[in-house]
């Protein structure tokens, strides 16, 4: 199954496994540099089915760090177009690209807040930082909410001018759909808090407002994690709620991860710590699942989907040790794969 297709909408997947979206803290002004041509270049040379650009801010203060990605004005769309052509003309890697806003865990370097003098003021959906030891972020008011879900539109409509195959939400770990997803970070009383219909609200807006702008050559996924690892925290009975909605609004695949909001959280890592929550999405929502999270080998992947718990296999650190994982992996299982052909002598 590693080294089947799989269709999105009109889009197909040449094998499953999917460069999971990392960022690389290498960008000037939100513009992608010589670094990430390479870096995604090479990546692509490598056989691997789905690549996913770093988490890319839609606002300048919607970055994690003031070296993250961005993709709110033209320069920035420039540079990525150039890496976009770059993989569609030398491999059959498809190519998307993660949009996200950081949140209260926004202005950072090296896990720490920054300054005012350094970093920017962060949002939130309420004055509730993400440890003690940081500002008190802005509270959005709803017109503001309302602008963000439209600079979510605008950064994904730049995104379709540069050529991405494909859009993922960034609504996991903590950062600001996450932060309206969780109780535990969000204790509005209007129509973006209380509730879980109130809590899913600013995301199920954004994926509306996205959808808008897509066709059936451009599918949409969505990261969240399926737990935060809390007491009355965001969980995965309401995570499977959440992607029997999101199923009905026409999003493709949920991207699984876990935990990121609550500061402190305890969490039990082991290898494919996060596959039973894929599974349970998928299982209980009937919607596609991706994987990610210590999934480390080929014969670790194969089992995964064989099993039915996630439909993708999403790799973050075993790809940047092995650019080539998918196709090293393809030569000993005798799968189709994308090697290039100026490569051929290393075949055998």
């Amino acid at each position: 199954m590693l080294y089947s297709p799989i269709k999105f909408r009109n889009l197909e997947l040449k094998n499953r496994w999917v460069m999971s979206p990392m960022c690389m803290y290498s960008s000037n002004d939100g513009v992608a540099t010589d670094f990430h041509y390479v870096h995604y270049g090479s990546r692509a040379q490598g056989g691997t089915g789905l690549l996913m650009v770093e988490a890319t801010g839609v606002v300048p203060e919607g970055r994690i760090t003031h070296k993250c990605m961005g993709l709110w004005n033209d320069k920035q769309q420039e540079s990525l177009k150039k890496i976009v052509d770059f993989v569609h003309q030398n491999s059959d890697s498809k190519f998307g690209i993660q949009l996200g806003h950081a949140g209260r865990k926004a202005s950072t370097w090296n896990g720490k807040q920054l300054s005012l003098e350094k970093g920017w003021e962060t949002v939130a959906p309420s004055k509730i930082p993400y440890s003690e030891e940081e500002r008190i972020p802005h509270e959005l008011s709803v017109e503001e909410i309302k602008k963000l879900v439209h600079d979510f539109q605008d950064s994904a409509r730049r995104a379709l001018e540069a050529g991405f195959d494909l859009i993922e939400i960034h609504a996991a770990h903590g950062y600001l759909i996450h932060q309206f997803l969780s109780p535990l970070s969000n204790v509005r009383t209007d129509e973006y808090g209380g509730s879980f219909e109130n809590r899913i609200r600013f995301l199920v807006e954004i994926v509306e407002a996205v959808n808008e702008l897509l066709n059936e050559n451009h599918p949409l996924f969505v990261r969240i994690s399926g737990t935060e690892y809390a007491e009355n925290g965001w969980d995965i009975e309401e995570s499977v709620k959440l992607a029997e909605v999101l199923k009905t609004k026409n999003v493709d695949l949920i991207d699984v991860s876990s935990g990121g909001n609550i500061h402190g959280a305890k969490i039990t890592l082991f290898d494919g710590y996060q596959v039973p929550l894929s599974a349970e999405i998928k299982k209980e929502a009937g919607i596609k699942t991706g994987a990610v999270g210590l999934i480390k080998s080929a014969e670790q992947a194969e089992e995964i989907l064989e099993k039915g718990e996630a439909d993708l296999i999403f790799v973050a650190r075993e790809i940047l040790r092995n650019p080539y994982l998918a196709v090293e992996n393809s030569f000993e299982g005798k799968g189709e794969c994308f090697f290039p052909h100026q490569y051929d002598r290393a075949r055998i």
